[in-house]
């Protein structure tokens, strides 16, 4: 650990000379040790595997055989309606999995392009991959960090390390700081500068002590490489249905054969038949189907200002139940702000303070003038302590380039992080202002007098007394506090060693990073939706708290921990304790990750915001990992599920709330998909159980599993969504698909409709006993239809569809409509009626079979009536 050796140490040890550098011979030779000073990728998957990666699943396993067997029996037109599904659904997958992850890339891209080094006693601007262990690099202001260095060398220096470890504000740096303490965090390791940091401030020299794959940032590019991907609840839901649906039609099929045997059935016949159930089966077009509502989802996300990456992100964000929220610019602005101020012994809030009243005006204008920032309404430049000072004079109208104007800086003590002073000499009249800014304590010690009501008074052991407990009120509040204190000088002959001497004391101003207005009220909501929020940050624990009260997030310390004790705990215990923490301070991206981890480990659905590149590990680990669009990085874009584009934690609130209907919508979906093909199996099973001519044949199922119910289920995905799911509690991840009575709806729904065909190929054998191809289409027709009128059973579980609003979905009175249509035209044109082998049935006929067909519907608002009677009782 570099930060814990002093500069002589780490000379020692890297054998390194901090006059001359190192020589050519030797950066070759490490050059070959350590390797350029970039990172690693890994090695990105092809086309070709991603496509089989996509066929290694049982139930198209099912379905291949199905489609040899079909082949080798000579139905071909069954083999080649199997062949286009499975290929049609490994080329969807293909074209989701193929959007290859860019966290990488865009770390390589943070790489600073050129470093000025010390080489054989010269200075070289070299590029940055170019760097090697043992470099001495110099540092100046608007230069980026080219590795990990060592710092050797400080002038004013300070780096912006916001994107890196969640610091809200540019980073004091310190050369001669040793850190004793091993489990110093990152945000604190002021005597060290890391890769791809910026250098706002001052100058300095460095030392590199890691390289490449060996900086901080190197092990964020391990995190992200290494971290494995994980299923979605609905995903692993749907690969177990789909093992139990191919485990099940394979059982059924054996069952068949059984039955055969007893039956004494002809063994081509049964081939065919098992081909059939094999189709009725599997719910061909599901993959599909979930494919494109997850797409439409995502087109409603983008008017909700969020950019879906991965589709299965949006059903993650339905389950969604622990929101792990970087601080930084995703809770707060991002943007140090002057909220509070003392002056003439009154502490209050900055729209309080009157510019009527001498002192409140003069602090105003010390503030200004002391002060080497810029401010406008199109630009604004320098140190944000600063910016948010002169936001704070431009807001009551007092604009530095004008007041520069009038009282020009003659004379200047610049910044020390040493003193934490700053003092300039300004031109008042016909005399001079001495003013400085500074931290209290330092200020106070320079003061003999206080500015109060107009007057110049002794400053009296009570009047600092009275400034001590505003400082620490303001300190309390976890806001940066700055004093400024002035006196007059006749001359600018003054020597500079007694300008920060016999100072008057004017006031005090605090700010913070503040939170985001409207986000209090989004995790308010989220609290009553059972969504829990926790503050993850690199920034320092008072701080992160005052914002977490301040937004509802936590309520007691005791809810709050630093990123050191973490490293105390084991996983195990972190796991048992993480359900009781609110705020987690200090942290590093190692933390983040093992933050998340023990929320997953408590069964929680995880989404992770964040906007820097130490929240990019996180982020991946996270369920849903969730980029700021407009203040986030490359890098923590490219780990996202998820991307903001208005920055906005209420978006989020927006997107889960779309994510809880569109899973809503999916399972619709899925279930009336599933209780169309039981009421598949159930028709086929039983005629042949009974020893009946299979009703139906493989290209009817086909046309239905992929015509006839694909629309309504396309249309179900696109069912407007629910104005009270927020309401709810969150999905539990481990519940069924089929909880809460689906299961039985799905099955008895299923037997219904397969009986309803069965009666129909029993009448028609009836009525036309010497045409089993008759007896098949009615079938035929009342599976398809039946089906058709039972999408409208799926819209909701307990209201009738009149209370649904029959025309609300019109998706889906069009589907049921296109879906009749299509049913006549297959069975009325003679060129489709002889490929699929149907006869054209009578008006008597179809009169019949539309009975039949508009049964489920009935019975199923029948049953809604006695169940909103059920919930009526109970409330």
């Amino acid at each position: 650990m570099w930060f814990n050796k002093n500069i002589e140490e780490t000379i020692t040890e890297l054998t390194t000379n901090t006059v001359n550098g190192l020589s050519d011979d030797e950066v070759e030779k490490r050059k070959k040790k350590y390797g350029l000073n970039k990172l690693a990728s890994k090695k990105q998957k092809t086309i070709i595997q991603l496509f089989f990666e996509q066929l290694n699943d049982v139930l198209i396993y099912i379905l291949l055989a199905a489609a040899i067997v079909s082949s080798a029996l000579g139905e071909i037109s069954d083999a080649v309606i199997i062949a286009f599904v499975i290929i049609l659904n490994a080329v969807i997958g293909v074209i989701q999995e193929s959007k290859a992850e860019k966290s990488l890339e865009a770390l390589k891209e943070l790489s600073t392009p050129k470093a000025v080094v010390k080489r054989n006693g010269e200075l070289k601007e070299i590029p940055s991959e170019e760097v090697v262990p043992g470099d001495i690099i110099i540092i100046d202001a608007g230069r980026y960090i080219p590795c990990d260095l060592r710092l050797i060398e400080t002038a004013n220096l300070k780096i912006e390390e916001s994107a890196f470890t969640g610091e809200s504000v540019p980073v004091d740096k310190d050369a001669n700081l040793i850190l004793d303490d091993p489990k110093t965090p990152l945000g604190d390791q002021k005597n060290l500068a890391f890769m791809s940091t910026l250098a706002t401030y001052g100058r300095g020299i460095g030392i590199a002590v890691g390289t490449g794959m060996n900086t901080q940032i190197g092990k964020i590019a391990k995190m992200l490489d290494t971290n494995e991907k994980e299923l979605t609840p609905l995903q692993k839901k749907l690969s177990e249905i789909g093992k139990l649906l191919g485990f099940g039609a394979l059982g059924i099929c054996a069952a068949m054969f059984i039955v055969a045997v007893f039956q004494k059935r002809n063994l081509f016949e049964m081939f065919l038949t098992a081909i059939s159930l094999a189709v009725a089966a599997i719910p061909e077009g599901l993959p599909a189907i979930v494919t494109i509502v997850l797409a439409m989802g995502v087109q409603k996300m983008i008017k909700e200002n969020a950019i879906i990456r991965k589709l299965p992100a949006v059903e993650t964000l339905g389950s969604v139940n622990v929101i792990c929220s970087d601080k930084t610019g995703t809770l707060t602005q991002n943007k140090m702000t002057v909220t509070k101020f003392y002056a003439d012994n009154y502490l209050g809030d900055i729209s309080s303070l009157k510019k009527d009243n001498p002192v409140h005006t003069l602090l105003l204008e010390s503030i200004v003038l002391c002060n080497d920032a810029t401010y406008s309404n199109d630009s604004k430049t320098g140190d944000p302590t600063e910016i948010a000072l002169l936001e704070a004079g431009f807001k009551f109208n007092i604009i530095k380039e004008d007041l520069e104007k009038e009282h020009t800086r003659v004379n200047e003590i610049p910044f020390e992080s040493d003193r934490k002073l700053m003092t300039t000499v300004n031109k008042y009249n016909n005399e001079y202002y001495v003013i400085t800014k500074g931290a209290t304590d330092n200020l106070i010690k320079l003061c003999n007098k206080a500015y109060v009501n107009g007057n110049i008074v002794s400053l009296t052991e009570d009047i600092k007394k009275n400034i001590a407990k505003a400082s620490e009120e303001m300190s309390n509040d976890a806001l940066r506090v700055l004093g400024a204190a002035f006196k007059k000088i006749s001359s600018t002959n003054t020597p500079l060693d007694s300008l920060e001497q016999d100072l008057i004391f004017v006031g005090l101003t605090g700010m913070i990073d503040p939170p985001r207005e409207e986000v209090k009220h989004s995790i308010n909501e989220c609290k009553k939706s059972g969504i829990k929020t926790v503050m993850i940050t690199g920034d320092h624990k008072d701080t992160a708290f005052a914002i977490a009260k301040e937004l509802g997030i936590a309520e007691d310390k005791s809810q709050a921990i630093f990123g050191a004790e973490i490293d105390d705990i084991s996983d195990e215990e972190l796991s048992k304790s993480v359900e009781n923490l609110r705020v987690f301070a200090r942290v590093s991206p190692e933390h983040k990750v093992r933050i998340v981890k023990a929320f997953k480990n408590n069964g929680n659905i995880v989404a992770m915001t964040g906007d820097g590149v130490n929240d990019a590990p996180s982020l991946k680990m996270a369920d849903i990992g969730v980029a700021m669009g407009i203040t986030g990085t490359d890098v923590s874009k490219g780990a996202s599920d998820m991307i903001l584009t208005d920055d906005n934690f209420a978006t989020i609130v927006s997107a889960i709330k779309e994510g809880r209907n569109i899973f809503n919508n999916i399972k619709k979906s899925v279930v009336f998909l599933l209780s169309c093909n039981i009421g598949e199996i159930i028709s086929l099973f039983l005629a042949i159980l009974l020893g009946w001519p299979a009703p139906l044949r493989p290209i009817h199922l086909l046309w239905v599993n992929l015509i006839t119910d694909s629309f309504p289920a396309l249309s179900l995905g696109a069912d407007p969504g629910d104005p009270e799911v927020m309401k709810e509690k969150p999905r539990n991840p481990k519940e069924s698909l089929f909880a809460g009575g689906t299961g039985i709806f799905l099955i008895l729904n299923g037997i219904l409709i397969g009986f309803l065909t069965l009666v129909a190929f029993v009448v028609g054998r009836k009525l036309y006993p010497n045409s089993l191809m008759h007896a098949q289409t009615m079938a035929f027709v009342v599976l398809s239809v039946s089906q058709l009128f039972h999408s409208l059973n799926l819209r909701h579980p307990k209201k009738s569809i009149f209370q649904s609003g029959l025309f609300t979905n019109k998706f889906l009175i069009a589907s049921i409509l296109i879906g009749i249509f299509l049913q006549d035209v297959v069975i009325t044109v003679p060129v489709l009626a002889k490929i699929f082998k149907v006869f054209d049935l009578t008006p008597r006929d179809w009169g019949f079979v539309g009975l039949l067909s508009i049964i489920p519907l009935i019975l199923n608002e029948i049953a809604k009536i006695f169940i909103r009677m059920k919930d009526r009782k109970q409330v």
